[in-house]
Formats: structure tokens, C-alpha cells, sequence
């Protein structure tokens, strides 16, 4: 049975998390996937709903972040224009991201139309990583069909690991895949969730890091049969060592989704998801050249009409001194869910006959709950 990162005995930080340690702990977030395995593809898309009413006559505030630009996103040159997110976000392989683009369209004029308020102009918002070393990524396998039951199929619980836009991914030489994780902060006695989805297909196996311990070093030496040191006996490998040789080079791009019900503005959030590269360093990766680290936020605090009344619009905002504590947090949430991405992966052969293992089979039983 696969594992979270938690399962191990292994806590990040100090916030405590949401109820089920998820994106969708964000009251009104769902999420969804579909797979698509067969004939040499191993991809897919997954779909973030930030609410549950018509995002695009009631728009949520939004910003995004470009940490490295190795990447194919649509839709980010609108959310830094105007602050605000009118279509679920899905995230694919980085060839389907104009397919994936046009059934969102389709989605949001369908659902415009369905209630009674036709729609002109759509930004959808689409992520990619480049998951060519496990997919055939040139077939180019997502449909219309695919979006549309990945939205169909949203909801609060959903998988993490190989599953939709995650089926094809690595990261540090592992598999990578789905990963999310949420965190809880106080503000004058009401409790406010972060909570945090990535797409994980980066890093080089050396600098994996986990709660402080060098983590892929000490994988490599055992691989290598060499004598590991402290505190290398927290750690075991369930395969033979001639077959891991792992990743150099740290490349292949992450997605990082953050949603919030925190009052704060677009600049703010922009702010929050900058510090989500901080959880992704403290991971082991120092953002290579061929990686692509984007992030996007939204908070579903601040909703925007589409319509043009009122002219004037009125907003809640938090005081700017009181972020410190969603920037921790936002950052231990990244951290939990890369590795949660890892952990809860399949081992998985790649095109050219490279096995991708899953982290899960390297974490020794003496870090499960001792």
C-alpha cells in the first residue's frame, strides 16, 4: 500500500495541516484526473476547480510567479494583468497544452451558456512538465474527452502520485508524479487553510533532500556499494543496487498550485506562491537551467463579477505585517507535497527501458512511525 511522506514518521514543519492534508482542504477546491496509459503513453491531466459556482461570471483573485521560465504555460500573461482567475487550471504534458487549452474553452462557454450568460473572451489557465522520458509525448494522447471527465470526476478526495497529469513524471531520478499537502494559520482566532498542488518532474538525484538529511547522496553511495554514513541506517533499498544510477542534472520543470481562503489581494498573493520556492529548496533543488518552476495562486476569499456593476468594488485585505506566518507555511506545504509525490508514486519503466523507482521502496521501516 502506498504511502505518504507523514506514514514514514517524518513531519515538515511545524503548522498544523488541514483534515485531509490536501489542496481540496480549501473549502470549495476540488480536483481531478484522468490517466492515459497504453500504446507507449503514460500521461494525462489533472484538473484544479477552485469553486463550485461559475468561475467566470464570479472570478476568484489569482497571480502567478515565473521562478525559471524553461516552460509552456497559457493563460499567466492575463492573471498578472488583471489579478484574477476565470477557468479551473489543468495541468498536462507539455505537448497537449493547446488541446488540453481549447477543452476549457469549450468547458467555460458550455457552462457561460447553461447559465444564461454567454461568454466572449476566455483565458484558460494550463500547466505543463515534460514528461517525455516515460510517455510517447509526440502521440500527443490527451482529448477534449479527457478534460472533460477529468472535471467530471473532481472532488475533495482524489489520488496523488502516478495519476493524470503525475502518470508520466521523475523527479530526482525517481518517479514523481501528484503531490499535495495543506497547512493551517490563525489569524485573530480564525483558522485560515494554504493549501498546496504539485505537478513534480525535476531535480538531480544527488541533492535530494529530505527534513534536512541528504537523502539522494546516501541512495547514490548505496547504489555504488559504498559504506553509507550516519544517518544513513534510516535508509534501505528494496532493489539492486546495479539498476538505480538516478539523475545529474537538475531539469524537467515542476507546477506548483496554491489555493487559499485568505483575504488578500493579488499582489499579496503574488508575494505568498514567491515563497513556494522556498519549500522547493529545501527539497535539494537549486532551479537548473532546463527546469521550468512556476507557480500559481488563487484565493477564493476575494471574488470578482464579471459583470461591470458595481462600479466600485469593495475588498478585504490581510494587514501586510500578518504574512509571515502563510509564507511558512506555504513553503512547508511545497516541501510535503513534492515528497508526498514521490512516496506515493509507482515504479514505473520509461521509454527507452530506464526503471523509475518509487521513493517508497528506499525509506528504511525505521522511519515509519516510531
Amino acid at each position: 500500500m502506498r504511502q505518504r511522506i507523514c506514514d514514514y514518521g517524518i513531519q515538515i514543519g511545524s503548522f498544523p495541516r488541514g483534515t485531509r492534508n490536501l489542496i481540496t482542504d480549501v473549502p470549495g477546491v476540488a480536483v481531478g484526473h484522468k490517466t492515459v496509459k497504453g500504446n507507449g503513453n503514460c500521461t494525462g491531466v489533472t484538473v484544479i476547480m477552485p469553486v463550485k459556482d461559475n468561475l467566470f461570471l464570479n472570478k476568484c483573485t489569482a497571480a502567478a510567479y515565473i521562478h525559471n521560465g524553461f516552460g509552456k504555460t497559457c493563460g499567466l500573461l492575463q492573471v498578472e494583468e488583471l489579478g484574477t482567475l476565470e477557468t479551473p487550471i489543468a495541468l498536462t504534458n507539455t505537448l497537449n497544452v493547446g488541446l488540453v487549452a481549447d477543452a476549457l474553452v469549450e468547458y467555460t462557454l458550455n457552462r457561460c451558456e447553461a447559465d444564461g450568460e454567454p461568454a466572449f473572451s476566455v483565458n484558460p489557465v494550463v500547466g505543463e512538465c515534460n514528461d517525455s522520458r516515460i510517455n510517447k509525448i509526440s502521440v500527443r494522447a490527451v482529448t477534449k474527452e479527457d478534460v472533460f471527465e477529468a472535471i467530471e470526476a473532481a472532488g475533495e478526495d482524489f489520488e496523488e502520485g502516478s495519476v493524470g497529469a503525475g502518470a508520466g513524471t521523475i523527479c530526482y531520478g525517481f518517479k514523481g508524479g501528484i503531490g499535495s499537502a495543506s497547512r493551517l494559520v490563525e489569524v485573530e482566532g480564525k483558522k485560515y487553510t494554504i493549501g498546496v498542488l504539485v505537478q513534480s518532474n525535476f531535480g538531480a538525484t544527488r541533492c535530494l533532500t529530505i527534513n534536512g538529511v541528504p537523502v539522494g547522496r546516501e541512495i547514490l553511495r548505496e547504489a555504488e556499494g559504498q559504506e553509507l554514513p550516519s544517518p544513513s541506517d534510516t535508509l534501505r533499498s528494496h532493489v539492486k543496487k546495479a539498476l538505480f544510477h538516478g539523475t545529474q542534472e537538475d531539469r524537467g520543470s515542476i507546477m506548483m498550485i496554491c489555493a487559499t481562503d485568505l483575504p488578500l489581494s493579488d499582489r499579496q498573493l503574488k508575494r505568498l506562491i514567491r515563497r513556494m520556492g522556498n519549500g522547493l529548496a529545501r527539497t535539494g533543488s537549486y532551479t537548473g537551467h532546463g527546469s521550468g518552476e512556476i507557480m500559481i495562486g488563487f484565493s477564493t476569499a476575494n471574488r470578482v463579477p464579471a459583470a461591470q456593476e458595481p462600479a466600485v468594488l469593495t475588498r478585504e485585505m490581510l494587514n501586510e505585517s500578518l504574512l509571515n506566518e502563510p509564507f511558512e507555511a506555504v513553503a512547508e506545504a511545497v516541501e510535503e507535497a513534492v515528497l508526498n509525490s514521490m512516496t506515493m508514486a509507482e515504479t514505473t519503466e520509461g521509454v527507452d527501458g530506464t526503471v523509475y523507482y518509487s521513493l517508497a521502496e528506499f525509506l528504511g521501516s525505521k522511519l515509519i512511525r516510531e
